[in-house]
Formats: structure tokens, sequence, C-alpha cells
């Protein structure tokens, strides 16, 4: 059954909630520079993330955490620039909330003051509580991140699924929970059976928004580069590539190499 879709000039946390409450999926997807953010909101998805995954895609850094602040404020400040329509919500790197929640709420402000960012994304649950506190008290919306949360990759040790055991099952629906009674308006949830995204997404009012936790939850996101198919190396269960790009990219610099050593590129058309 097609759910009808109501046209939003500006996509706003509260437009997310609307979204749930009318059965609307959400659909989100990364940018992190000018020109991709601007296909991207004239697409009208509805939430653009800054990830600090830009450490793996656009740095080519195995993990996300050696991406700094003023890092994720520059990429911001180029997608924001591009935006008409979406909700930009920008993660908070390793390193710059963890320490205590006075940190946190000053990387907070440096994201919002600094690229004009809509929101901001951390990852974690009650370890994290005083710090969403401290943010959220200060008037800056919070999306919630659980399950497998690479920023702690070194902690689990592996990319594999999450709370597949009855113990961290339990913790992250606690901790859902908590986000939400904190006062976070969304909660991304990544790598976790499908069957508990769908429990933990049912239990909630406010949107989650799945990666590799299956279709019954709120809403789904992906990397940009992956869904294009610009990467070759990453092929998780949960991926869906709509396209070729680096065959196809690929493809069209070879043509381009080929039609500047024979002298075909510029022919006179082309020439002033």
């Amino acid at each position: 059954m097609s759910v009808a879709k109501k046209e939003y000039k500006r996509v706003t946390v509260k437009s997310l909630v609307d979204m749930k409450k009318n059965g609307e999926r959400i659909s989100m997807l990364t940018a992190y520079d000018y020109s991709m953010a601007k296909i991207i909101d004239d697409a009208n998805v509805d939430v653009i993330l800054v990830g600090d995954s830009a450490s793996n895609v656009m740095a080519g850094h195995e993990t996300t955490l050696p991406i700094t602040l003023d890092q994720m404020i520059y990429h911001a400040s180029s997608v924001i620039r591009a935006i008409n329509r979406c909700l930009v919500v920008v993660d908070i790197p390793f390193g710059s909330y963890q320490s205590d929640p006075k940190e946190a709420l000053r990387s907070a402000i440096r994201i919002m003051k600094e690229s004009g960012a809509h929101a901001i994304k951390v990852e974690g649950g009650i370890e994290i509580k005083d710090s969403v506190k401290r943010i959220l008290n200060a008037g800056i919306p919070v999306m919630g991140h659980l399950g497998l949360t690479p920023q702690s990759i070194y902690k689990f040790g592996t990319y594999t699924v999450r709370a597949k055991e009855e113990a961290e099952a339990k913790k992250l629906k606690e901790d859902a929970l908590l986000l939400q009674k904190l006062g976070c308006f969304a909660i991304v949830l990544e790598k976790i059976p499908a069957t508990l995204a769908k429990e933990v997404a049912e239990s909630l009012t406010i949107p989650v928004i799945g990666i590799g936790a299956g279709g019954d939850v709120d809403g789904q996101v992906l990397v940009i580069h992956d869904l294009l198919g610009m990467t070759k190396e990453f092929n998780p269960r949960f991926l869906r590539r709509y396209m070729n790009l680096y065959e196809e990219m690929g493809s069209a610099i070879s043509q381009y190499v080929d039609d500047v050593k024979t002298k075909d590129f510029p022919n006179e058309e082309e020439q002033y």
C-alpha cells in the first residue's frame, strides 16, 4: 500500500517525527562536499548526514577515528552551502565529546556555529548520557547512534553484527529508551538483527533510521559512495548498489586519456 507523501519545503526535526507518525519512510544519505550535497538535496532526500565516514571514503583511513573536529566542520560547511531542503546532521568525531560533558557541548556549539548545521549525532547510550543532556539543554538537536558504533571499533574488534546476545540486546533497548527520554529527535541503529530493530522502532515515538537493521524501522541511511558504487572493497550484506560508478568513471577517464593522446580532444568545435 502506498503512503501519501507530504512535501516539505524544508525538512526539520519536527518533520521527521511527523513522518514517523504518518508512516512515511525517512531517506538519509551521507554527503561531504557541495557538489554531492546539491545533487542529493535536489533529489528530495530527507536528511543528509555529514558522517565521520568521511575519514574512510574521503581521506582513505581504515577507521573513522582519525578525522578531526576542524575537518568535520569544513565538510559540514561545504554541504550546508548546497542545501535548500534537507535536514543536515553532523557527526561529532571521536575524541571531541568523550572526555566530559563540557567538551561535548563545546564541540557541538562549534559545529553548529561554524558550519550552520541543523543537528549533531553522537554514538553511545548511557555512557554518554551527561554529554547528551548538556548538548540538548543548550538547544542543540541530537541524533543518537546505537548498535555497531564505528568509533568503538577497537573495543569491538570487528565490524560484525551487534546485539545478537540477549544481554547486549537488552542494553541496546534500554539505551534507545534513555536517548528518547533525554530528548534525542531520532536514533540510528547500525548492523543489528532486524527483529531487534523492529522492536526498538515500535517501542519509540521518535524515528529509528537503520543501516543494516532490516526494513521494519522508520527510515534508511547509506553512505553515498557505497550506494553509487564508487567503492569496490566494501560489500556488506545490507548494501544495495544503485550504480557502478567506479567502473563508469574509470571508463570515462580512460576515454579522455585516449582522446588526449590521439589529439582527438579538443576538436575544432571545442576551441575558441
